[in-house]
C-alpha cells in the first residue's frame, strides 16, 4: 500500500452525521438561546460555517457567546447525540477492514467526542480504530492543530508521506499541511460549490465518492 496510516474524519466523512444530526440540534439549541436566529442558518450555510472559520468561530464570534454559553452548548449537543446514532456510508466498512487486514494503522481526528466515535464504529459494524483523536482534547491540540498526525508519528514511526488524511472539510486539510502528510478531500457527503472549489483549489485529491477512496488505497 501507497500508506501506512490511514487518518479518518468522522462526521461527513465515516457516517453520515451533519444534515441528520448535528444541524438539527444546532437549531434547536438557538431556539433556546438566540430565539430567531435559527431563521439565518440554512443547511448550506452552516455547512459552510463549519467548514471556514470553523464551529468555535461560529459559535463564539459571529453569534456571540461566551465561554460558559459555549460550554453549555456542547452539553446540550453531547445529550442530543446519546439518542440519535448516524449511518455510516456505504463502503466504509471494507476499506477499514481491508486497511487493517494489510497491517495499516487506522486513527481517527475528529471534533466529536470519543465515546460517540466509539459507539459510531460499534452500532455500525465497523473495526475500531488504533487511535482517535477527538473532541476531549485541550482546544491547542485539536484540529487544526497537527497534534494528532506529530503524535502518530512518534507512536509508529511513521512519516509524512506515510499517512493520508481523509477529511471533508478546512481543518483536516490544515492539519495535513502542517504536518507534511497527504491529504484527500471526502466530497460524498453533501453538495455545497463553494466548499467543492475551496477543497479542490487546495488539494489535487478530492473524492465524490467512497468508491474512488478505495481505488486511491488500494493498488490493484
Amino acid at each position: 500500500m501507497k500508506y501506512k496510516c490511514l487518518v479518518l474524519d468522522h462526521d461527513d466523512t465515516v457516517v453520515n452525521s451533519t444534515a441528520t444530526i448535528h444541524y438539527p440540534c444546532f437549531l434547536e439549541y438557538l431556539k433556546l438561546t438566540r430565539p430567531g436566529a435559527e431563521g439565518n442558518y440554512t443547511l448550506e450555510s452552516y455547512l459552510s460555517k463549519n467548514f471556514d472559520p470553523g464551529v468555535e468561530h461560529l459559535f463564539l464570534t459571529e453569534l456571540g457567546m461566551s465561554e460558559e454559553e459555549f460550554s453549555l452548548e456542547q452539553k446540550y449537543w453531547s445529550e442530543y447525540v446519546k439518542s440519535h446514532i448516524p449511518e455510516s456510508y456505504a463502503g466504509m466498512k471494507e476499506i477499514i477492514e481491508k486497511f487493517k487486514s494489510k497491517g495499516g494503522i487506522v486513527a481517527v481526528a475528529s471534533h466529536s467526542y470519543v465515546k460517540y466515535i466509539e459507539r459510531d464504529y460499534r452500532e455500525n459494524g465497523l473495526p475500531l480504530p488504533e487511535e482517535i483523536y477527538g473532541w476531549d482534547l485541550p482546544r491547542d491540540k485539536r484540529k487544526p492543530s497537527p497534534f494528532a498526525l506529530l503524535d502518530l508519528m512518534e507512536k509508529y514511526s511513521l512519516l509524512g508521506k506515510d499517512i493520508l488524511v481523509v477529511d471533508d472539510l478546512k481543518p483536516g486539510y490544515d492539519m495535513a499541511k502542517a504536518a507534511g502528510a497527504d491529504f484527500a478531500a471526502a466530497g460524498w457527503a453533501y453538495d455545497v460549490p463553494e466548499i467543492e472549489e475551496s477543497m479542490r483549489n487546495s488539494t489535487a485529491t478530492y473524492l465524490k465518492s467512497v468508491k474512488e477512496l478505495y481505488t486511491l488505497l488500494f493498488d490493484e
